[in-house]
């Protein structure tokens, strides 16, 4: 029996896939894994018992992930579940940088009298605007967010040139072939009219755009960030603006520098905000949690390797440890000294780190038990799990 401890309110159609039989939610003060959105984890305390998060959205810097990793806490995300909530809003805003719709919507509410139509129609050319039709857009990161917004603002008209050194396989198929591939992120900073960011936070992106990037774009140009605050470099926005370096900055991050400027249009976080984002985050994590826990497979982990195999045999181990020559000769000696036969094995290491999978062919518990603490009992080894097959039938 498992049990998951929950952080924020989990869509409940998510947590519905951890079955009564096999877990239970919020029960011990030793959970097995931790659901969560938005909640910082950074100063929590985590149980031994912990063998993995699963973060119902895109992003992880909520998560301690080096930490984690160290402790051999396997962290999941949950790329593209949001993906078209965050991208209807990048092209909503899109919209409203170019048609002064909001402005105009409260001014009418200002309107009094009979002859409101009147007024209206007399006053409405102080919200006249532009189109996106025909304007050029820079879509930096192409993961599932950054192609769906390229994609879709095609379809508005708009000439669409995306950069992404690490496009993945399955997003070069996605994006249709009409969008432009810059080979530079200066490229896309001098020559597009709309700039929007869709990459992930890390060391090397952290105020990605700043004071010379801002220099780099035309001054009739808009900058959209939907990704994460600090891949901006506030201050420097604010300089640009002021300096007339770029004309607007559309942003989901509230930041009280970048509040009541005309230039500036700040939401309250709404990229991911929908009911059906919300849902699909929470089915995606809980699913993808449950299989890890059952099975030991890994799949969209931030912190380890992608690792599926078919689990036929009566038990498995699976082994996290350090990524250092011999591992694996090490692992097998210590299941062959017992006299245990492997069934199946797979190996996969993502950096300083490693997730070996061994299937084997033994009923006997007290031996499975002596092979885990012989295994675990060895250098470099973080930790390593027994796993009993439930579905097979019995050996």
């Amino acid at each position: 029996m498992y049990d998951i401890k929950t952080f924020n309110a989990i869509a409940p159609v998510g947590l519905a896939r951890f079955d009564e039989q096999n877990f239970t939610i919020n029960q011990t003060e030793t959970p097995a894994g931790i659901i969560l959105r938005s909640q910082k984890l950074h100063d929590y305390d985590f149980p031994d018992s912990v063998l993995a998060v699963a973060r119902a959205g895109a992003g992880t810097n909520n998560v301690p992930v080096k930490q984690c990793t160290e402790d051999g806490i396997v962290v999941f995300n949950t790329p593209g579940a949001n993906a078209n909530a965050v991208k209807e809003l990048v092209i909503a805003c899109l919209l409203l940088s170019v048609r002064p719709i909001l402005k105009g919507a409260n001014w009418v509410q200002t309107l009094t009298g009979a002859d409101a139509e009147e007024q209206a129609e007399a006053q409405k050319k102080q919200f006249a605007g532009t189109e996106l039709e025909g304007k050029k857009l820079g879509v930096i990161g192409l993961g599932a967010i950054g192609a769906m917004v390229a994609n879709d603002a095609y379809r508005l008209g708009m000439e669409v040139t995306g950069f992404d050194p690490f496009v993945s396989v399955d997003t070069a198929w996605s994006i249709s072939r009409r969008v432009k591939r810059a080979q530079s992120m200066e490229e896309v900073l001098k020559t597009c009219d709309f700039i929007t960011i869709h990459v992930p936070l890390s060391e090397n992106t952290h105020h990605l755009i700043g004071k010379e990037q801002l220099k780099q774009m035309k001054k009739t140009a808009v900058l959209l960030n939907f990704a994460r605050g600090e891949l901006v470099e506030t201050s420097a926005v604010l300089d640009a603006i002021d300096q007339g370096e770029i004309s607007n900055f559309v942003t989901d991050f509230a930041d009280e520098r970048l509040l009541n400027n005309e230039n500036i249009l700040v939401l309250p976080h709404l990229g991911a905000s929908t009911e059906e984002a919300e849902v699909n985050c929470a089915k995606m994590a809980a699913r993808t949690l449950k299989k890890f826990l059952e099975t030991g497979n890994i799949k969209r982990s931030v912190n380890f390797p992608t690792v599926e195999m078919s689990f036929n045999s009566p038990y498995r181990l699976t082994i996290i440890h350090r990524n250092v020559p011999n591992m694996l000769g090490q692992i097998s000696t210590s299941i062959a000294t017992l006299d245990i036969n492997i069934d199946n094995m797979i190996n996969r290491s993502r950096d300083d780190y490693a997730y070996t999978i061994l299937d084997i062919a033994e009923t006997d518990e007290e031996k499975i038990a002596a092979a885990a603490a012989k295994i675990q009992s060895s250098e470099n080894i973080i930790r390593v799990r027994t796993i009993k097959n439930t579905e097979a039938v019995s050996y």
